[in-house]
């Protein structure tokens, strides 16, 4: 069974605390954050003062991912405003094994994501640092892109990778996931899915999550 976990960077900014009170209601699993720095991507989001208000209003974990250029200064400081989970980008440091560490020190699960044109081969020597692995499904920064469909060859191949080296790392689609190609994600080895304009722009969530969660029961 997947793991669905939608991307307030879709929600209503204006009613943020009520729409993640709606979709932990509506069933999803995760809530996944995006910090944008305006840096390492063209976009500004949200700082730490924004998960510390999720971790109030939600009991399921939230997932933050940072597409910033200073994981090594954000990762703790996130970790330590109450995400259970940080994933930092291994193009944004030269750095990775400190950064990975300092974040499981600061208290959250460590992962590790991957833009869509960046090798598997840059996470082979960080595997027994993390806890997640991520693949872009679009190019990060914003919101609505649609799917890069060499995304599913992407995660089939990791999982491949995953396997031959016998590890049980979980693999999460982040960006352009929806009712067409989540099916084809499960099948190919994904685990998580992020999901924001879909889920967020449909009428009802409950049904939307569920049916994505189906999707991925049945391949």
């Amino acid at each position: 069974m997947c793991i669905i976990a939608p991307s307030i960077l879709s929600a209503d900014s204006g009613r943020l605390a009520q729409e993640i009170a709606a979709m932990e209601a509506a069933g999803a699993d995760w809530l996944h954050l995006d910090i944008m720095d305006g840096h390492f991507v063209p976009n500004i989001t949200f700082g730490p003062w924004v998960v510390e208000m999720a971790k109030k209003t939600a009991k399921i974990p939230l997932d933050v991912h940072l597409m910033v250029s200073d994981p090594l200064t954000y990762g703790p400081m996130f970790a330590r405003a109450g995400a259970d989970i940080v994933t930092i980008h291994t193009e944004a440091t030269v750095h990775l094994h400190r950064a990975l560490t300092a974040i499981r020190e600061a208290g959250a699960k460590p992962g590790l994501v991957l833009n869509p044109a960046t090798p598997l081969s840059a996470i082979e020597y960080s595997l027994d640092l993390v806890d997640l692995l991520v693949v872009m499904g679009v190019n990060p920064g914003f919101s609505g892109q649609p799917f890069i469909e060499s995304t599913t060859q992407k995660v089939s191949n990791l999982t491949k990778f995953l396997q031959s080296r016998k590890l049980n790392i979980p693999i999460e689609v982040d960006g352009g996931v929806n009712d067409q190609n989540a099916p084809h994600l499960a099948k190919a080895g994904a685990t998580v899915l992020v999901s924001g304009s879909h889920l967020f722009k449909s009428k009802d969530y409950r049904a939307a999550i569920l049916n994505l969660r189906k999707l991925c029961q049945n391949p």
